[in-house]
């Protein structure tokens, strides 16, 4: 009798799979604000958290509201910084997207205004301001993608900062396994292929024997592989 398989067991929701939320320090987002006025608040603290791989900045407002944010590059502990529509187009500073110049590098775009910043927060990335259409602002993404966004949706002016973590080599296995520890993914992963056929389709030898690309739809124990795949292989003319 063969053993379920690893998609499985993640659907499952156990310890090993499941997000160690406790370990992030605060929520990383804007707080709610009146949109019409404009505040000055200060960094006063750049801190790491451990279950994101962006350092986060303390700010406190001039009211006394104190919230966290991705930090960008250029940041420092001191810094004045603005947030609202008045606010200068400077490093750091935290403005609607409609009041953003275009060709402007931002970085944690709210989605929706109000939810805090869904877009470009991973480290070393950025978004670009790239044109307007009414009450709407088009946005391209770090993917290349274009999205449009409320002319009300916030951003910070920058780029996001850590940049350049991928590019240092980890050298050894220890290294893996601290560096997914504090995330919600099971490391050692075991290839399908090296697998017995008992415990996963992909299993039994050098050769899959049968298209690696699935359904939506198909049932879990055959969830597998490209899951509902596009397309495969190289694209043409390249």
């Amino acid at each position: 009798m063969g053993k379920r398989i690893l998609t499985q067991r993640m659907g499952r929701g156990s310890p090993t799979f499941r997000s160690p939320g406790h370990l992030h320090i605060a929520p990383a987002k804007y707080p709610q604000l009146p949109v019409d006025k404009t505040f000055k608040g200060k960094v006063v603290d750049l801190v790491h958290d451990p279950g994101r791989w962006v350092p986060l900045a303390r700010v406190v407002l001039e009211t006394g509201e104190e919230f966290y944010i991705p930090a960008v590059e250029g940041m420092y502990v001191g810094q004045v910084i603005e947030v609202g529509p008045e606010a200068k187009i400077e490093n750091g500073n935290i403005l609607p997207v409609g009041k953003i110049p275009e060709g402007t590098q931002v970085a944690n775009i709210e989605k929706n205004p109000g939810d805090g910043g869904r877009y470009a927060r991973a480290g070393g990335t950025y978004a670009v301001v790239v044109g307007r259409s009414g009450n709407r602002t088009q946005i391209q993404l770090p993917s290349g993608r274009v999205v449009e966004v409320s002319n009300e949706a916030r951003a910070t002016i920058g780029v996001i900062a850590g940049g350049g973590r991928v590019e240092k080599p980890l050298l050894k296995a220890g290294a893996s396994y601290y560096k997914w520890k504090a995330k919600a993914h099971k490391w050692p992963r075991v290839r399908g292929l090296a697998m017995n056929p008992v415990s996963h389709p992909h299993g039994g030898g050098r050769h899959v024997g049968r298209p690696t690309t699935v359904a939506r739809n198909t049932p879990p124990g055959r969830k597998v592989g490209h899951i509902a795949a596009r397309r495969t292989g190289r694209r043409k003319g390249k």
